[in-house]
């Protein structure tokens, strides 16, 4: 696992000086080494987390007459496979590493070596022949790829914080984004919350050339429902998931895995044949996995290593981890996982987690809603839609007011994903700002319209797949992990277990009694059942217990009354929201939570 950083600049004469600067900036994704190349035209530096092949693994690499230069962030699971095919044809290795694969790839290939691959990945390959700068980011976005493209300016990187590196780049916030994130709690959109600075969608590359920018698509997961029995779906399942975890076991060094009370985690751990889990918890039990992952660990014979996060730890880095974030996140579980990386770091290099089952699998709870309102509506529209309208303009909450004014909408309507934060209406009322973003319901549609003719339940793991896992998930996956020098790899996020995910027909995936229903089979056939069928909890963290404590209310109050909270939002309005919390009024917590990251986030970018 590294991080890569560059750009694309013929005017900038001190090329080298400004390639360290973005290079320094990302060296705890890469700690052991680190490489460059410049010519008259490009400079791209690299930071090395050694994984394979330690002693010769080393970027920048080359094709045979050094022709092509490749810097690249991530892990090629079947390179080996792709490495013979390369050398029958006749291409000269090097190293022994999964990277080297890359270069005589494209050199073979161009950009078909997409279709190739099976893994995790960011990278850059220059041809100084054509004078052509080629890059692309994995099938789901686990790796991040930012860019600044402005004039004839091209700056890419791992991390936006490299980026600003640049003489060239302006750092000036795009408040369009920061009207989206009050929505959706992350920035859904490829814009950053850095005006000018982009990122390249998943399963996307591109082609830099003549100071023309191309971005295209080559890669798209596709729900095409099979027929089969439910024994031959879960045995499908459970052999292709053994031999993605096992494939992303490929290292030379040891290899962990995070464990939490989940099944998703516990069935990775339970068949990757490692010796070391860890997990975090609060003092709270209501909010602690511990108990859970050590029970597991014990039955399965693998060491748990685990750590209680004390509020005031969890506190104290809050500021921290809205750097190592780049952008602001309003998901609280980023925190656990950054104090789990930080546990797991200590003893291994690489850990395998349970990411992307509950997207693919369709394990959210939100997911049975469809399925469970169905008989209401049965009901003709017009009387949902009178229902709807009186529940609305009713001054007063009971119970039910929201299950009938979302009875008369749409799917595409009501879901944006698994957090709706601010509606549009009441993120205009808390702003001080005036912007020109668009209604969330317009990020959603170009998702929505490739599923037209799908059920409501794929139409939601569809857009979670786009949006959701990539903007929120895998962010904090990486950057959480990445800020202590830790490999995160997710198995689930796989092509092969994707092709099996993408058949399973609904009945299979959800009913009135479970969620991700064939899973939760396959991963009974390797752990107890009462692991495999615990609800989903997720590194649960008690921000709505905190925020009615004295300390945290006055401490979360003075940013809301801070000169840069007023900038941007009206003052009166976000203590209301606190105030309403505190007095148990209504539980506002992830309001709250989203502003007073966003105000964090702020500090560490542009308050210093």
């Amino acid at each position: 696992m590294c991080g890569i950083s560059g750009f694309v600049d013929r005017q900038l004469e001190n090329k080298n000086d400004v390639l360290l600067k973005m290079i320094n900036q990302i060296t705890h994704r890469g700690p052991d080494s680190s490489g460059q190349y410049i010519d008259d035209t490009v400079a791209l530096g690299f930071r090395r987390l050694s994984i394979i092949d330690l002693a010769d693994g080393a970027q920048p690499l080359y094709n045979e007459d050094n022709r092509y230069t490749l810097t690249f962030n991530g892990e090629i699971y079947n390179y080996k496979h792709i490495r013979q095919r390369l050398i029958d044809k006749g291409h000269t290795f090097k190293t022994n590493t999964d990277s080297e694969v890359l270069v005589h790839g494209y050199e073979e290939f161009g950009t078909d070596l997409l279709s190739h691959l099976r893994g995790m990945f960011t990278f850059v390959i220059w041809d100084n022949v054509e004078q052509v700068l080629f890059g692309a980011r994995d099938f789901f976005g686990i790796k991040p790829f930012y860019y600044y493209h402005v004039d004839d300016r091209f700056v890419y990187s791992s991390e936006i914080k490299s980026i600003l590196e640049h003489p060239g780049v302006k750092k000036v916030l795009n408040e369009d984004t920061l009207e989206q994130y009050l929505t959706f709690q992350y920035s859904p959109t490829t814009d950053t919350f850095f005006e000018g600075i982009k990122k390249l969608p998943p399963a996307h590359f591109f082609i830099l050339k003549d100071n023309q920018l191309s971005i295209n698509r080559y890669w798209e997961p596709i729900f095409n429902e099979k027929d089969g029995t439910l024994e031959e779906f879960v045995d499908l399942i459970d052999t292709t998931m053994k031999e993605s975890i096992q494939a992303h076991k490929v290292s030379d060094v040891e290899v962990g895995c995070f464990l939490s009370s989940g099944v998703d985690s516990s069935y990775v751990a339970s068949c990757f044949n490692g010796d070391k889990t860890f997990t975090v918890g609060f003092d709270n039990e209501q909010y602690n996995e511990i108990s859970y992952a050590k029970e597991l660990s014990e039955q399965i014979g693998i060491e748990n290593y685990d750590k209680i996060i004390t509020p005031e730890e969890y506190w104290d880095a809050l500021p921290k981890i809205q750097y190592f974030m780049d952008e602001p996140l309003a998901d609280p579980a980023a925190v656990a996982l950054y104090f789990v990386s930080e546990l797991a770091s200590k003893h291994v290099k690489v850990v395998l987690s349970g990411e992307g089952a509950d997207e693919l699998f369709g394990g959210y709870n939100i997911y049975k809603e469809p399925i469970d309102n169905a008989r209401y509506r049965k009901l003709p529209i017009t009387i949902r839609t009178f229902l709807a309208k009186l529940a609305s303009i009713l001054p007063f909450s009971f119970k039910g007011k929201n299950f009938l004014i979302r009875g008369a909408k749409t799917i595409e309507e009501r879901f944006i994903g698994n957090a709706y934060i601010f509606s549009p209406e009441e993120r205009k009322q808390i702003l001080n700002v005036q912007t020109t973003a668009s209604s969330p319901f317009e990020v959603t549609k170009p998702f929505y319209n490739k599923v037209t003719n799908k059920e409501d339940v794929t139409k939601m793991q569809y857009l979670d797949m786009h949006l959701w896992l990539a903007g929120d998930i895998l962010l904090k996956a990486d950057k959480m992990s990445m800020a202590h020098s830790l490999e995160l790899r997710v198995p689930f996020l796989d092509k092969e277990v994707v092709n099996v995910a993408t058949k399973i027909p609904l009945k299979y995936r959800i009913n009135t009694e479970n969620t991700k229903y064939a899973m939760r089979l396959a991963a009974n056939k390797n752990m107890p059942t009462s692991t495999a069928n615990k609800k989903k909890l997720g590194f649960p963290v008690p921000i709505r217990v905190w925020l009615k404590e004295d300390l945290y209310y006055n401490l979360v109050k003075e940013h809301f009354t801070s000169l840069i909270a007023k900038k941007y939002f009206k003052s009166e309005e976000l203590i209301k929201l606190l105030d309403d919390h505190k007095n148990s009024k209504v539980d506002n917590s992830r309001k709250i939570w989203t502003v007073f990251m966003f105000l964090l986030w702020y500090n560490e970018y542009f308050g210093k």
